[in-house]
């Protein structure tokens, strides 16, 4: 048997200072900071072009005085929790779009059914004539356009917000190490 053997795809910063990576105005302590958003973008941009069955490695390269302060000696464990907190963010979208996605279909549902009754109603009141073709017909395209909102939920939309939160997932789980230079 032999072992699996894990590949791994590393992503490369490099800073003058600690700093740089998290938002400056934000109150929290260092732990519980954002990522500057540009921060964000460029580790988030170059992960979604590596292969998605590779793991991460984050290297952040700092300047030999910046990795010995306590945000130096912290960065792993506050960059991971950030991501892991974006990844839960994102969990919580997918979760809300496929209630509303639920709540959608239950109502383009009832709204087809109803079309449908009332094509059948019209069918029977006015006849076969032209008209009451073009009734009947329009009542069926307005029972499939109440579903349309759903299928694009469930068919569509739900799989570039998985994408993104199996991203974070696996930002979260990186390996992050810094640099001294």
């Amino acid at each position: 048997m032999t072992a699996k053997t894990t590949k791994v795809s590393t992503i490369e910063l490099n800073v003058r200072e600690i700093a740089q990576l998290f938002e400056t105005f934000d109150p929290y302590p260092f732990l519980q900071r954002d990522l500057d958003k540009d921060a964000e973008e460029f580790i988030v941009g170059w992960a979604r072009e590596l292969p998605r069955d590779h793991e991460l490695k984050i290297v952040v390269h700092v300047p030999r005085s910046e990795a010995e302060t306590s945000s130096g000696r912290e960065l792993a464990r506050s960059m991971a929790a950030y991501f892991a907190h974006r990844a839960d963010a994102v969990r919580r979208d997918l979760r809300e779009l496929f209630r509303i996605g639920r709540m959608s279909f239950a109502i383009g549902v009832g709204v087809l059914i109803g079309c449908v009754i009332a094509a059948q109603y019209v069918s029977a009141i006015l006849g076969d004539g032209p008209f009451a073709r073009v009734m009947e017909e329009s009542l069926i395209i307005l029972g499939w356009v109440a579903n349309w909102r759903p299928l694009e939920i469930f068919l569509y939309e739900w799989w570039p917000i998985a994408r993104r939160r199996n991203l974070y997932g696996r930002l979260a789980a990186a390996e992050i190490t810094l640099n001294p230079l």
